[in-house]
């Protein structure tokens, strides 16, 4: 099976990933911008990525009841 890479399989659902991403940096104390962030740390960077696991959890938990 070939890789994808980094392609989106919806790329219409770009934007709306961004948002959540910077939402969930916000909820963390992590200041992200626009455009490169490869200033930020590995360890914020999961704090993000862990964030927004975290929600999406919730939010399927909340689709269940």
């Amino acid at each position: 099976m070939a890789s994808r890479g980094n392609k989106s399989l919806v790329p219409e659902a770009k934007e709306g990933l961004n948002r959540f991403k910077i939402e969930a940096a916000r909820e963390v104390g992590v200041n992200l911008k626009n455009g490169y962030n490869g200033d930020i740390t590995s360890r914020e960077a999961g704090s993000i990525g862990g964030q927004m696991v975290k929600k999406m959890i919730q939010s399927y938990e909340e689709g269940l009841k």
